[in-house]
């Protein structure tokens, strides 16, 4: 492999990372997830002891989707 493409190859990866960031950050901005707006702010479960919270952060991060 020559130079010029194996730096062809880690810009097109460096440039598809920052292109899913921005799309994913877009996302984040338009949607309601990103932060407690207006009513949704009530709407969020109040954990009764710090065990509880701890199980719940948990099985969140859990769930959430991968970083790339």
């Amino acid at each position: 492999m020559n130079i010029e493409r194996v730096i062809n190859m880690i810009l097109r990866r460096l440039v598809g990372r920052a292109v899913n960031a921005g799309v994913n950050a877009g996302i984040r901005a338009v949607s309601k997830r990103g932060k407690g707006q207006g009513a949704d702010k009530g709407t969020r479960p109040v954990h009764q002891d710090e065990a509880t919270a701890k199980k719940a952060r948990l099985m969140r991060r859990n769930t959430r989707p991968p970083r790339f």
